[in-house]
């Protein structure tokens, strides 16, 4: 290959048509976003969260935020309980940005979405596609889109906090893999990992600062948990 024909297909200045999903700011932000409302599914900046998409309107939201900006608009519904086709919906969403899919040979999908920002809804419609579209404004939440700084959180009460939970509720995970994770990390993976209520959820993603999840992780792992049982886990 001469040298002029690797500078036209291999040279670092050919323009991306997005940008790296950690060098985004405010202004690669849609002003409107497909949403996909899904109770107990709580997507963080920084985080990961598998899917299996199914239905046809949001196979309809997946296909066309491919053929776009890969990103679609996470939210819970106010009432886990709502099997309405279009509930009320909490206000604060997390964008996700579609990093790896799989369609399958019956059209359904397996995507992974990573969580760019927050953003609250201002208004919604319908969109012709079946899903629900909203304006939204991620302003309020532009730290979001920088790196998390590791916080200074008291690791071993959150390990033993989390023990207590899971051994309470009779839930396993590994921990060696848990004690491996920086504290950041942990703030980002435990509030999705761990299967508290949409409301509780909801909590957590709402919390201000990353210390302000952490203090309630604390409380939610903590609550209705005697500290007096026994630490009954697997390690």
């Amino acid at each position: 290959m001469s040298e002029t024909s690797g500078d036209v297909f291999g040279g670092d200045d050919i323009p991306r048509r997005l940008p790296r999903l950690h060098e985004a700011t405010l202004a690669d932000i849609p002003a409107q976003v497909g949403l996909f409302p899904l109770s107990g599914a709580l997507l963080l900046p920084w985080g990961k969260l598998p899917l299996n998409v199914f239905e046809p309107r949001y196979i309809a939201l997946i296909e066309d935020a491919l053929a776009g900006n890969r990103l679609i608009g996470m939210v819970q519904p106010r009432d886990e309980a709502d099997d309405e086709p279009a509930p009320p919906l909490y206000q604060v969403g997390c964008l996700g940005r579609i990093t790896a899919f799989t369609e399958r040979a019956d059209g359904t999908f397996a995507i992974t979405l990573s969580g760019v920002a927050r953003f609250r809804i201002l208004r919604e419609s319908d969109g012709p596609r079946g899903y629900r579209i909203a304006n939204i404004d991620a302003s309020g939440y532009a730290a979001d889109l920088t790196e998390l700084e590791p916080a200074p959180i008291d690791r071993d009460r959150l390990i033993e906090s989390l023990k207590r939970y899971f051994a309470a509720h009779q839930l396993r995970t590994s921990w060696t893999v848990i004690e491996q994770m920086e504290d950041d990390t942990l703030l980002v993976v435990l509030p999705m990992l761990v299967p508290f209520s949409a409301d509780e959820k909801q909590a957590l993603l709402e919390a201000d600062t990353i210390d302000a999840r952490a203090e309630v992780l604390f409380t939610l792992l903590e609550e209705d948990v005697d500290p007096d049982d026994d630490d009954d886990y697997e390690e």
